[in-house]
């Protein structure tokens, strides 16, 4: 713990020279950044010796919890044996060989599709930016330049990079820096809370939401269409989980075109949903699956691509110099890390144990979520969970984007030591998969405490309907 005087020293020096990234930096200087200090487990503590149960992972990437020594010790061995070597010039190392032969090992074969190469990066906005470059390659390679056009969803996040943030539908994004990119289109997102007809079920609405891409292949030409991206479920965009009938029907109308699928699955990998891989939750047929966060833990930044046969036999076999890649591409730290990591999630069984017992008890103490007068819908997945604040729970009326009512919600758990991630009047969870059930019913208590300080604060401004 340090003093209150060396926490305004840090808090001055952060105001002076540190950009946050999606920071108002006016904003920022006039309060000061809350100074975190170390982690354990599944807490973290700041500056003036509060702990906080972090409930977001970090930003959705510490799945085996703080202060793990085995991914801090792989580090150290390899920063002591080779702490770098680039992969360009028919170079590699060893830590970047056995990590893609392990990923290869775990994403399971789909059908005809099976996983055997993997393209490194350090980021999953980089991971997305080779994804543009890959389908573009590939197409060429067959023949058919034209198709070059990506479909995405609005309220996708694909990464804050110029290519990430445009295949991305958020429309902040896209207010900055003239995005997105030529030949990115964006369909509507399978969010049935918002867009779901009266009447209408939701397995009907998951049809319908997937049949907005068929829509656009056809309006823009299934000829110059290259692939369809998409999140398992919507992270950043408030924890979307799209109805059961979405996926299949989204495999079909891809099938049907010829055009790639791309899963990112920067959140949804290694064990949030109970498995691997998201897609083998869902049970789609990925031809390309973007990854990073979780891969290591967050504890060293690294990302990538896993390259489904049907688009590496063509890279591979037409050759080719492929004029892409990055200076930590295969970073040996970062994989010998990425492997400590795998290794103590294998140990652990933490696939298994969300799928099979923290996620089905997560669902089960939700219930008490979805009571709460504030809540007009809570719902989870594995290990990842949003609720909705409503002004009126018997009409699911929302309330005004101006009050910020998630913002409010939001400095009530950092204020009572939670953190819980606030898009707009969404309240979202994915806490590190290593978290017990005791952990869980503490967390769901802090939940409700804070609706409940929410719930006083719109009694107290009239905001309730």
């Amino acid at each position: 713990m340090t003093t209150s005087t060396e926490t305004a020293r840090i808090q001055a020096l952060d105001s002076a020279h540190f950009l946050h990234p999606f920071t108002d930096f006016k904003d920022l200087s006039s309060r000061g950044a809350r100074i975190m200090t170390r982690g354990e487990g599944i807490y973290v503590w700041d500056s003036e010796g509060a702990k906080v149960l972090d409930a977001m992972s970090g930003l959705w990437c510490v799945n085996v919890g703080y202060g793990r020594r085995e991914l801090a010790d792989a580090a150290h061995h390899q920063m002591m044996t080779l702490p770098y070597y680039n992969s360009f010039f028919q170079t590699t190392n060893i830590p970047a060989v056995t990590l893609a032969a392990k990923l290869a090992q775990l994403a399971p074969n789909v059908g005809e599709r099976s996983f055997q190469h993997v393209f490194y990066s350090s980021s999953g906005s980089e991971s997305n930016d080779s994804n543009v470059r890959m389908v573009r390659r590939y197409w060429d390679l067959l023949g058919q330049p034209r198709r070059k056009i990506i479909i995405s969803r609005l309220n996708a996040y694909h990464g804050s990079t110029i290519a990430g943030a445009s295949l991305g539908g958020m429309s902040g994004m896209h207010a900055q820096g003239d995005l997105p990119i030529p030949d990115i289109k964006h369909i509507g997102q399978p969010y049935y809370f918002e867009n779901g007809r009266k009447g209408e079920t939701k397995d009907e609405f998951g049809l319908r939401a997937a049949g907005w891409l068929e829509e656009e292949i056809l309006a823009l030409g299934p000829e110059r269409v290259a692939a369809f991206i998409a999140e398992p479920i919507q992270g950043a965009g408030g924890v979307i989980i799209p109805p059961a009938t979405y996926w299949p029907e989204i495999q079909r109308i891809v099938d049907k075109y010829g055009i790639l699928l791309i899963s990112d699955e920067v959140i949804c990998a290694f064990g949030r949903l109970g498995h691997w891989f998201g897609y083998e939750y869902f049970g789609y047929k990925p031809d390309l699956v973007t990854f990073a966060k979780a891969v290591t833990s967050g504890y060293i930044p690294l990302g990538g691509v896993m390259v489904g046969d049907r688009v590496a036999k063509v890279l591979i076999e037409k050759g080719g110099e492929f004029t892409h890649g990055y200076t930590y591409s295969g970073h040996p730290v970062a994989c010998a890390v990425g492997l400590a990591n795998i290794e103590v999630m294998e140990r652990e069984q933490l696939p298994q144990r969300v799928r099979d017992d923290i996620g089905p008890y997560l669902a089960k103490k939700f219930d008490a979520v979805r009571a709460h007068p504030l809540v007009g819908e809570a719902e989870t997945c594995g290990l990842v969970a949003g609720l909705v604040l409503v002004r009126n729970k018997a009409t699911l009326q929302r309330f005004d984007d101006n009050l910020g009512v998630g913002m409010v919600c939001r400095g009530h758990c950092f204020g009572n030591g939670l953190i819980m991630r606030a898009v707009g009047d969404r309240m979202i969870i994915a806490p590190p998969l290593v978290i017990s059930r005791a952990q869980i019913d503490e967390m769901v208590e802090l939940i409700l405490r804070c609706l409940d300080l929410t719930l006083a604060d719109a009694k107290r401004n009239a905001w309730l309907a």
